[in-house]
């Protein structure tokens, strides 16, 4: 067993352990392929760093940082940095192992990589965030680059960010590298379009879902957890087509209005010290009665984990739209599926964002940039396409659109790993 394998002990609803049991269940559907199966349940290479800096105060501090390449056989590596004070090296195993599945899912030419440092960037200045990410960036400056792998922004990091990388890289290579990471700010090489393009995705996938399931946008709740990027514009987007934001939760608490909330004022707060629930437009309520709102979309869109069997019991929703990674435990999978509930992925329903970074990895090398109408119609045009292609293999094998995403995704993910063949 590999050192990684060997460190890395996951429990059935951790973040690695759930991604495990999602490979498990599609091994039946890839038939001769199914050999290289193994390929999916080890990271190629996984990179743990020292990250110390001098704090403004003089003291010395020391953060744990990580970059974990699952598969490369596609293509460099793709996949987010996160800052925040629970990273673990499992939890980055299995952000880099849902990569490597939803590129493939939406046919990117790449592979799957994730990295994140264990720390808590609200207690840091801006000098101090700064050093972190330009110490970071050199240590893993070794297994990264436009060819290679391409970091992009994620849970508690941004545009600023993406940019010290991308000079921090650039300096250390001799030569500004714009394709080193993508989510850059517009002038230093950015993609118009890509700040909103995973919450995009989100409500592309979730329009054509509820099209499906004849459930008609106009007037439909909708309950969002998380209400950073990824969830606020879901909720704006939905908002849009006449459905009415019911329920959202963040890290201050949950709100609730029956009536629909007012998106013109609880984003703006949302955005302050106080989050959501400073917002007067409803009723805040305990987290845990956010599962049982009456709603008809529920858009879990923050952490992994977060609906778990006992809460899928409860949700009143038709249909999960997985903003997040990994936010369904397998038994939750299970649930939902009895109860009839429709659950459209996490590797299509957020593969938005990636797909928006590859479009800003290929203007960097090409120095010709679109327009943003053009950005969102091509996006558009990936998603359903991917989506049209999964919803066919569930229903011709009669399985969740889940295990369908893992058995398109898997069979090219594999299809290239036997076709380049084991070196040396």
């Amino acid at each position: 067993m590999s050192s990684v394998l060997s460190y890395v002990q996951p429990t059935a609803n951790s973040p690695w352990g759930t991604y495990l049991s999602q490979v498990d269940r599609v091994i039946p559907y890839l038939g001769d392929l199914a050999r290289w199966a193994e390929t999916l349940k080890r990271p190629k290479r996984a990179l743990i760093v020292d990250v110390p800096i001098e704090m403004d105060d003089g003291s010395i501090a020391h953060f744990e940082g990580y970059r974990v390449q699952h598969n490369l056989s596609r293509g460099p590596g793709k996949g987010g940095v996160r800052f925040h004070p629970d990273v673990t090296l499992e939890e980055v195993m299995a952000l880099s192992a849902w990569m490597t599945v939803k590129t493939a899912a939406v046919n990117l030419p790449y592979g799957g990589a994730k990295g994140g440092i264990r720390v808590d960037p609200k207690k840091l200045s801006l000098k101090e965030l700064e050093k972190v990410t330009r110490r970071y960036t050199s240590e893993i400056g070794i297994i990264i680059g436009p060819h290679s792998d391409i970091p992009a922004p994620d849970v508690n990091t941004n545009a600023q960010i993406m940019a010290w990388m991308m000079d921090t890289y650039s300096m250390n290579v001799g030569g500004t590298a714009t394709g080193v990471v993508t989510g850059k700010p517009l002038h230093l090489g950015g993609s118009l379009g890509r700040v909103k393009a995973t919450g995009r995705g989100v409500f592309v996938t979730g329009r054509e879902a509820a099209r499906r399931l004849g459930l008609d946008l106009r007037g439909a709740r909708i309950a969002v957890q998380g209400f950073g990027n990824v969830g606020s514009v879901a909720a704006e987007l939905f908002a849009e087509a006449g459905a009415k934001i019911v329920a959202v939760q963040d890290h201050t608490g949950t709100i609730v209005n029956e009536n629909g909330l007012d998106l013109a004022g609880l984003v703006p707060a949302s955005r302050t010290d106080g989050g959501a629930v400073s917002f007067k437009g409803g009723d805040v309520v305990d987290n845990e009665a956010f599962w049982e709102v009456a709603c008809d979309i529920l858009i879990p869109a923050a952490l992994e984990g977060q609906i778990t069997a006992e809460r899928a019991q409860k949700t009143k929703a038709k249909l999960v739209l997985e903003g997040a990674n990994g936010p369904t435990v397998p038994s939750a999978d299970d649930i939902l599926a009895e109860r009839g509930v429709l659950v459209v992925p996490d590797v299509i329903c957020n593969a938005g964002g990636v797909t928006v970074s590859y479009f800003e990895w290929v203007q960097d090398f090409s120095s010709f940039f679109w327009d943003e109408d053009e950005i969102n119609v091509r996006l558009d045009r990936i998603m359903m396409n991917a989506l049209n292609n999964i919803w066919d293999t569930a229903d011709k094998h009669k399985i969740t659109l889940r295990t369908a995403t893992y058995a398109v995704a898997c069979e090219r993910i594999l299809m290239a790993r036997q076709e380049r063949g084991l070196y040396p």
